[in-house]
């Protein structure tokens, strides 16, 4: 059964995310909150715990479109092609924020992601994901928790989501109420942006 963590992004307690990056470095599954809905993830590095996150999905893992949560601007450049002038500009105006872009992969993508030629990468503007990736020192693999109700589509009482993902996943963080809107998902991978999804973040900002 998994642990729920009360973390105050105003009052971040080190001791509640050393429990959080403990159990992300041991392979185990959290749910988080970003700067929209809350989000499910796993260390990058951890194979075993990236399959696990794709069962739960319901998808098979080199299929599974994830997003990369990065801490900032230079941890993403890890993981996707040398990118241009542009592109930089646009990342830097929107980031960190309610955003998801789609970027070319690099060869430096783990063995699981080696086919993919591109990745989604978000670095939320919430400061307790930016921490927990800026401790685990790599990014966290993440994907949204919908919720199965015909009206919502994402549930924002992280009590709730407790009460149901409890038995699925090692830690749920209480972070407060989340949004309801997802990020808005911009492809940078071609010659022009595209917006794929626009959710919670300012298509303008392209």
């Amino acid at each position: 059964m998994a642990q729920l963590i009360r973390i105050y992004k105003e009052n971040i307690d080190p001791r509640a995310i050393k429990k959080v990056l403990d159990v992300l470095r041991g392979g185990g599954l959290v749910i988080y909150p970003t700067d929209t809905v809350y989000g499910l993830g796993c260390d990058i590095t951890n194979t075993k715990a990236l399959e696990k996150l794709a069962r739960i999905k319901g998808v098979k893992l080199d299929k599974a479109n994830f997003s990369f949560v990065c801490s900032d601007l230079s941890n993403l450049s890890d993981y996707v092609m040398q990118i241009d002038t542009r592109t930089f500009k646009i990342l830097k105006r929107a980031l960190p924020g309610p955003y998801t872009f789609i970027l070319p992969g690099s060869s430096n993508l783990p063995k699981v992601f080696k086919k993919k030629k591109t990745v989604g990468i978000r670095i939320p503007d919430n400061e307790i994901a930016i921490e927990l990736v800026r401790q685990l020192g790599n990014p966290i693999v993440s994907t949204s928790i919908h919720d199965e109700d015909e009206v919502l589509e994402y549930t924002t009482d992280p009590e709730l989501i407790f009460e149901k993902w409890q038995y699925l996943v090692d830690v749920v963080i209480d972070g407060g109420y989340g949004e309801n809107v997802a990020s808005t998902v911009i492809d940078l991978s071609g010659p022009e942006p595209i917006v794929l999804r626009e959710g919670m973040g300012n298509i303008s900002i392209i």
